[in-house]
């Protein structure tokens, strides 16, 4: 077979890190249910020895993504708050970091309410503005985390200049790719040093199956973070791997989908008196529409929209027949949600004011239904 530099996504998608099964010649990877293995002799064993240090159909995976974001190496875990956890666990006490100020809010709450109180240090920065990012870097910055598109307003970073800024302080530049996937955008060939996932979200795409995924093409970085897999634990069972592997082999598949939907509704919304404003980064009316061109090959399924009002967003969530009102994303059905109470509810509401997530926010996850039942069921929704 050839190599994965080779090879396109479509085909990666199916095959990376994955061959017939040697025992049986079965096709899928097995899910070894497993916690131990049996060792030849003292010291000698098949490459496994315990399921919480490794596990094949973990490997594959592994193997899987790594491919996908054209990285050498993958490290999976139980959640991508615990893969995000385990990055910043290769800091020490006294290190910086720098944040985006928009990210997911369970990113925002570990970092600010967990892992502040062991000793690390946080600076929340708009990484849009590359002169604020790079007056934020201090003498003891070992990190700069940034999410592009961002949960939920959809602001975008320039993740080639960003990595500059990082490189030019020997920090690292870890960007949560969630959003966009790797089918859309390819962190590590802007100049990243890693690149995470919520796997719960379109890497698995079916919303049946907690995860997350750390891919880097450092060594330093993956024996930190195997080392933490090990010591800490934080790390997916075979089912949930197999589940998500299942997902990554429709991948390029499910993003035409959501891109094609997605654009539709923006484009339909956009032109809706009912709405104040839509953020999706493939409308021309998106600040940062040319940007998010040159490293975005596409633009994805998720949309923000504002309705004005607290009771408008109420109103809107609970009218919907085939969104529905649920957290997560990336799933093949349509889900909507009001970032204000429901994913970014730990954010101090000043703070999400600040950020334009406000009582008037509503959050689309468009699925891959078809594209005008789901512009209807909008449009009734709406009033």
């Amino acid at each position: 077979m050839a190599t994965p530099s080779e090879l396109r996504f479509a085909t990666l998608a199916v095959h990376a890190g994955q061959r017939p099964d040697p025992a049986t010649g079965a096709i899928m990877t097995p899910i070894y249910q497993t916690s131990t293995y049996a060792q030849e002799a003292i010291g000698v064993h098949k490459g496994y020895e315990y399921a919480r240090v490794s596990n094949p159909t973990r490997t594959a995976l592994e193997a899987n993504v790594a491919a996908l974001e054209g990285g050498k190496y993958g490290a999976a875990f139980a959640s991508g708050l615990a893969a995000i956890e385990a990055i910043v666990k290769l800091l020490s006490a006294g290190d910086h970091v720098v944040c985006g100020n928009n990210v997911y809010g369970g990113t925002d709450r570990l970092f600010r309410h967990v892992l502040s109180r062991l000793g690390l240090e946080f600076t929340f920065v708009d990484t849009r503005d590359l002169r604020a990012l790079e007056n934020s870097i201090r003498k003891t910055t070992r990190l700069v985390f940034v999410e592009t598109p961002t949960n939920p307003v959809m602001h975008i970073t320039d993740i080639r200049a960003a990595a500059e800024i990082t490189r030019e302080v020997r920090a690292r530049l870890v960007v949560d790719n969630t959003f966009a996937t790797p089918y859309f955008q390819r962190p590590l060939e802007l100049g990243a040093d890693a690149v995470v996932h919520s796997s719960t979200k379109y890497l698995n795409g079916h919303s049946d199956v907690v995860g997350g995924i750390v891919v880097t093409n450092d060594d330093e970085t993956v024996e930190g973070l195997r080392f933490l897999q090990k010591s800490g634990g934080a790390v997916p069972g075979p089912m949930d791997c197999f589940l998500i592997l299942r997902g990554t082999k429709t991948l390029h598949i499910r993003m035409e989908a959501h891109d094609r939907n997605g654009r539709r509704i923006a484009e339909w919304l956009a032109g809706d008196r009912r709405v104040k404003a839509v953020q999706y980064p493939g409308l021309p009316s998106h600040t940062q529409h040319e940007l998010a061109r040159r490293q975005m090959r596409g633009f994805g399924g998720m949309i923000a929209i504002e309705v004005g009002s607290r009771d408008r967003a109420e109103a809107v969530c609970s009218r919907t027949k085939i969104f529905t009102l649920a957290e997560s994303l990336g799933g093949v059905e349509s889900l909507i949600s009001h970032p204000a109470t429901m994913t970014h509810a730990a954010v101090p509401k000043e703070t999400r004011d600040a950020l334009g997530i406000t009582d008037g926010l509503v959050r689309l996850s468009v699925g891959i239904e078809h594209v005008d039942d789901l512009i209807a069921d909008l449009d009734q929704a709406l009033g």
